[in-house]
């Protein structure tokens, strides 16, 4: 689901920011709605990701039940899979929900 593009600058380091301000998915112990905004970051290495491919796999997520933690890294594990990055880092800054905010942040480093 999720389209790559070949880098044409391929050994030079540079950083991607995307930043998706309305996702949304679902809390699997309520049923209730959670909305937050997903922040991806990383320095491509061969592979570039196509942001149409990119938002609708982030709206894919709109009925899923998931817990904050779990969607971040799955979200990462997917995009280090899809574009093998030097770097990645996904940040789900999430809305105040029974009066806790919680921001996930998930990391991969090229070994």
């Amino acid at each position: 689901m999720l389209e790559t593009f070949e880098n044409q600058y391929k050994g030079r380091e540079y950083t991607v920011s995307m930043i998706c301000p309305e996702f949304t998915s679902v809390c699997p112990k309520t049923g209730q709605p959670d909305f937050g905004t997903i922040k991806i970051e990383y320095v491509p290495d061969q592979k570039c990701i196509e942001l149409k491919s990119l938002k609708l796999y982030l709206f894919s997520y709109r009925n899923q039940g998931i817990f904050y933690e779990h969607v971040i890294n799955k979200i990462l594990d997917d995009l280090v899979e899809a574009c093998q990055p030097i770097r990645m880092t996904v940040v789900g800054d999430f809305n105040v929900r029974g009066g806790i905010k919680s921001i996930v942040t998930a990391e991969y480093k090229r070994k």
